[in-house]
């Protein structure tokens, strides 16, 4: 467990943690799961740069492999996970998707680094609609990238809701993918299972989201 405050495996070295805390729940991580590989930790931006996980490159917010036994990972505290697999197993990725990911178009850099357009989609834990509270430039933003992404907001006073996970599968559909799962948890909460920016501040720890093949 780390320490100062940052309880329930914190893994991430750039919030205030402990380092050697850190360290000692990534090897516990490789050991409790049996991990074939150290997972590829990334430099998350809020951009739409997508990684070979082979690569040396490790400043983006997304990453995929074809390679077996590759672990691929992004680490979130309120933003989405987007783990993706083609058809056949043999292709496989994770997005960090925040608003700012969404605008910058991470999602599609992503899913056009997929040879097959067959893929299968499975959304990580997030915040919820009803704890997303955004202002009139995020909306706006949203609306001049694509209309349609108005369908994810609800007005609340002078701000609005922000569904993410109705975003993104909104851009999904519009690339063709239909096969779509997952969506249905509040990082912010359910504050016994997760740990949550918008809850917990900039020092809260950050859950890691993994996906690999053997």
């Amino acid at each position: 467990m780390s320490k100062d405050g940052h309880k329930n495996f914190n893994l991430a070295t750039h919030v205030g943690d402990d380092a050697e805390a850190v360290a000692h729940n990534r090897k516990l991580l490789i050991q409790q799961f049996d991990l074939p590989s150290e997972p590829k930790y990334l430099t998350q931006i809020h951009s739409n740069i997508c990684l070979q996980a082979s690569g040396n490159e490790s400043v983006g917010d997304a990453v995929l492999t074809q390679n077996k036994a590759v672990v691929c990972a992004v680490m979130t505290a309120d933003c989405l996970p987007i783990f993706t697999s083609d058809g056949s197993g043999t292709q496989v990725g994770v997005a960090h998707v925040g608003w700012k990911g969404v605008v910058n178009g991470v999602i599609e850099s992503f899913i056009e680094q997929f040879d097959s357009n067959d893929l299968r989609v499975h959304f990580g834990p997030a915040i919820s609609q009803t704890n997303f509270e955004v202002g009139q430039e995020v909306y706006q933003q949203f609306i001049d990238k694509d209309l349609k992404l108005q369908q994810a907001f609800k007005p609340k006073g002078h701000k609005y809701q922000l569904d993410i996970y109705q975003a993104a599968s909104i851009i999904l559909n519009n690339l063709g993918v239909a096969s779509i799962s997952g969506g249905d948890q509040c990082t912010y909460a359910q504050k016994h299972q997760y740990f949550s920016y918008r809850r917990d501040g900039a020092k809260s720890g950050r859950m890691l989201n993994l996906i690999y093949f053997e």
